[in-house]
């Protein structure tokens, strides 16, 4: 069985994906696996190139800011990216999904529902906080100012349309706890597999 676990940016999926992980359930990255692809398949880095009408690897790997800006504002570049990388992350997490051996298994990506990915899913979980936190947890841990995270957030689907769309939402604000969510959460689909 395979579990896909989303939220917007800041929502905490890391989080909560390290929680599955001291569970016993193994988590595939999808974003990582995304930068993996962009940077070793000789293929994508050419058309990626081509697309872009520049060498976005001048120092080697994918110079990942040039590549945002130029796909922030440019949602038919956007698409013909992703229809480049999806489907090789896609075929990665089922050759892996194959190699696991435990009752389930984690997809973690934040365009799940836009990449498609949910497809490849049994079950989804959302997790949710509250917006300024969201804001404050990605300006603290890396580059981005907050009108940059605030377009981030606009440009992805809304909590609600994610909820409306999952089997589970986690709550990761800093007064919830998520731990007895997790568990619970767990403890369903193992009910679910061995009943």
């Amino acid at each position: 069985m395979k579990l896909g676990v989303t939220g917007g940016i800041g929502s905490g999926k890391t989080s909560v994906c390290k929680v599955f992980s001291v569970l016993g359930i193994p988590v595939f990255y999808a974003d990582p696996e995304a930068n993996i692809v962009m940077n070793s398949d000789e293929n994508i880095i050419g058309e990626i190139n081509k697309l872009a009408g520049d060498d976005l690897y001048t120092e080697g790997t994918l110079d990942r800011r040039k590549l945002a800006s130029l796909i922030f504002n440019d949602q038919d570049l956007l698409k013909k990216v992703n229809s480049l990388v999806h489907p090789v992350v896609f075929e990665n997490f089922k050759r892996w999904t194959a190699l696991q051996n435990t009752p389930y298994v984690i997809m973690e990506a934040a365009i799940l529902f836009e990449s498609g990915a949910s497809e490849l899913v049994d079950r989804i979980a959302t997790v949710i906080a509250p917006v300024e936190e969201r804001i404050s947890r990605v300006t603290q841990r890396n580059t981005l100012s907050r009108e940059q995270v605030i377009g981030r957030i606009n440009n992805q689907i809304s909590d609600s349309e994610r909820i409306k769309r999952s089997d589970y939402v986690i709550n990761n604000s800093e007064n919830e706890m998520i731990i007895p969510v997790i568990l619970k959460i767990h403890e369903d689909i193992l009910e679910h597999l061995y009943s």
